[in-house]
């Protein structure tokens, strides 16, 4: 072979290999080569002052993990969105001088984004993970964007660590696998040794991160916020949505099967629900603490991994939001949202929350390279309704046409001299005395990592910790490193010996001898979904299995008192177009049943008639719908012969008493049990290792 036809090979191998950047023996350093000595705290003044911008360390670690993917987001790429309004219930003027809480009744438009928060845009919905849940204010003093998640705390406590935990919980890098997924190594090897995580890991085994519908979601502002009134007084606050229709989960297996039958399940149920007229609706709470209370807990208001109890200081209702608009292009509304925690209004400010104060940089950042420069906010679903004047011009995306000579502040060459700072209606920062020694350090109240997740622990029901435990069994079943699934059981120690110890006989690990702190026993009832109100049907999707012969003149009288109720069924045919009923009409049919699957629907519903009862048991619909239903703890419904095909397929599962299943020989008064059995959402008592395979 010529050498000369190989130097250039051999010349691209050697900058390959120069390129390459491998991690051992090395040292941390700035991209200017700058070694560092810190990297978990950023730079402020005083160890619960604000973050300083001269951070260039923090600064620079954002910037890049900001600008890592193009163009979907780094975080948050998989989402749905929906437009609606809120409307106060009373005037909050006691305590903030925010334009959309002044006056009872006056309705703010709004645009909302759920999401995940791991997955790329193609990932599916139903995966374990946080949900965003973002807001975004139209009101007449400016756009205001409340942007939070489906749990009330986070990971990190400080910004600087934001790229840290991302690059561990997303696919691992030598890989690209796995997808929208925390079951792997590098996440778990990451929030094991940062305990200040576990609060949250809890809330993500917990069945909160596989939500039902965004419909059935609560929102949490995650920190703590400040509310200004009109004399300058300031007061905490944290913010919480919390759904009409209760809060309710998938169980892990039905949310893996949907993940297959359907990816877009819960973007699809946003859709057709808002399209149906089921229009969405939340309730807005706050929890507010006067400043002279700051330093009552036995937490941090600063540290965004600790909740306030409910019990504590209880959530005061004071609007209620409903989304009633599907968007019309789903990349120029949905995808092109920008929201930003520093978007506020008068009336509302932050505290010095580090992790606040690093988003408060990021989000401006990250959309300057998303959304391709300056100009984002022109952008339709971005535009505010509160007129717009600034000396900010030109820059890519530039759509206004600006009139004028003069382009600075002040000038007397534009009439007026115009824009003119205002002198009514302005923002005011809430004036706080900052003072303290430029250190990268963590306030030593920022130091408890384990009260709150043992008291979420303490809060949940036996079939809660029972899913919790199965989820942690799955997610460190899939890390390869034993030290990763032993170091985790030790954290989990920290919180409850019990828990340590299902989890690590499940896991192949040993478990731990003895607790290493008691369990302090306290507990927030308000954390447990049990507590949820189950007393709405509405929205609830019924897949009722057809076949020829059904007995349809009872039926329809009983789908009929459902729909009217709030609820949807659907009838599933071995075919799609109709069945043939006993009285010789046809049935139209919704969806062949082999397209869907009963983890799509919240109950079944196997109607009466002979034949078509034998021809959904001789086709295996009626015992894989029913079984199913049953195991994931859903109501199942049987009507005549109908109801005796169920009771043969459970057998001995069922005892007779109040277990969500529901069988009748006629449909007299059969809706009304139906819907309260519907209503519950879940009957996680029952004997499930009777149920057969």
């Amino acid at each position: 072979m010529d050498e000369r036809n190989t130097a250039p090979d051999r010349d691209k191998q050697q900058r390959m290999e120069q390129a390459r950047r491998r991690p051992d023996g090395t040292r941390l350093t700035t991209q200017q080569g700058v070694r560092v000595d810190h990297t978990d705290d950023s730079l402020s003044a005083g160890a619960r002052g604000p973050t300083l911008m001269e951070d260039f360390h923090a600064r620079e670690k954002i910037t890049h993990f900001d600008h890592e993917r193009i163009p979907e987001r780094v975080v948050h790429a998989r989402g749905a969105g929906a437009y609606g309004y809120f409307e106060p219930y009373r005037s909050m003027a006691e305590y903030t001088t925010a334009d959309f809480l002044a006056e009872p009744g006056r309705r703010t438009p709004v645009f909302v984004r759920f999401s995940t928060v791991a997955g790329s845009r193609g990932s599916a919905d139903t995966v374990r993970d946080v949900r965003g849940f973002a807001t975004k204010f139209y009101t007449r003093a400016g756009n205001y964007d409340l942007v939070g998640n489906n749990m009330p705390v986070f990971f990190i406590q400080d910004g600087i660590k934001f790229p840290d935990f991302v690059h561990a919980v997303k696919p691992e890098p030598d890989r690209e696998i796995p997808q929208a997924a925390s079951a792997h190594d590098t996440f778990w090897d990451f929030v094991s040794l940062q305990p200040e995580a576990m609060h949250t890991v809890m809330w993500l085994m917990s069945d909160r991160a596989i939500p039902r519908s965004y419909r059935m979601m609560q929102g949490f502002g995650v920190h703590t916020f400040r509310f200004v009134n009109a004399d300058g007084r300031g007061t905490f606050v944290k913010f919480h949505w919390k759904p009409k229709l209760g809060t309710h989960s998938l169980v892990w297996e039905e949310a893996q099967t949907c993940a297959g039958k359907d990816p877009d399940f819960n973007r699809r149920d946003l859709w057709e629900a808002i399209e149906s007229g089921h229009f969405l609706e939340w309730e807005l709470g706050v929890q507010l603490v006067p400043e002279s209370d700051e330093f009552a807990f036995d937490f941090d208001l600063l540290d965004a991994t600790k909740i306030i109890p409910e019990e504590q200081v209880p959530v005061e209702p004071v609007g209620r939001m409903v989304l009633d608009r599907n968007p019309d292009n789903f990349f120029a509304e949905t995808e092109q949202v920008a929201f930003h925690t520093a978007n506020v209004v008068p009336g509302i400010d932050f505290t010095n929350d580090p992790l606040l104060q690093a988003r408060n940089f990021s989000y401006l950042d990250t959309q300057l390279i998303r959304l391709g420069g300056p100009n984002f906010a022109q952008l339709p679903v971005n535009r505010p309704v509160a007129e717009v004047s600034t000396n900010q011009r030109d820059g890519y995306g530039q759509q206004d046409v600006h009139v004028g000579t003069a382009a600075y502040s002040p000038n007397s060459l534009n009439p007026g001299g115009c824009p003119v700072v205002a002198d009514d209606g302005a923002y005011r920062h809430h004036a706080e005395r900052v003072d303290g020694a430029k250190i990268r350090a963590r306030s030593e109240s920022f130091q408890d990592f384990y009260s709150q997740p043992t008291l979420f622990w303490n809060s949940m029901c036996d079939w809660e910790r029972e899913h919790i435990v199965a989820a942690f069994r799955f997610e460190l079943g899939k890390v390869e490193h034993r030290h990763v699934r032993e170091r985790t059981v030790a954290r989990l120690n920290a919180i409850d010996h019990d828990l340590a110890v299902q989890v690590a006989d499940g896991i192949g690990v040993a478990p731990p001898d003895q607790p290493e702190v008691p369990n302090h026993g306290r507990s927030s009832p308000a954390l447990s979904m049990a507590n949820s109100p189950r007393d709405s049907v509405e929205t609830r999707k019924i897949a009722v299995l057809a076949a020829d012969g059904i007995a349809a003149d009872g039926l329809r009288r009983v789908l009929a008192e459902l729909s009217e109720r709030g609820a949807v069924p659907e009838v599933l045919g071995v075919v799609d177009g109709t069945v043939t009923s006993t009285d010789g009409d046809d049935l139209p049919v919704a969806r062949q049943h082999g397209t869907v699957d009963a983890a799509l629907y919240d109950a079944v519903l196997v109607p009466d008639g002979a034949d078509a009862v034998a021809a959904l048991a001789a086709d295996g619909a009626a015992s894989r719908y029913v079984l199913t239903a049953f195991k994931h703890g859903k109501p199942v419904g049987g009507l005549g012969a109908g109801a005796d095909l169920v009771s043969r397929l459970l057998g001995d599962s069922l005892d007779g008493g109040d277990d969500g299943v529901v069988l009748s020989d006629g449909t007299d008064g059969f809706a009304e049990r139906f819907a309260a059995a519907l209503a519950r959402h879940r009957w996680f008592e029952r004997p499930l290792d009777q149920v057969p395979a």
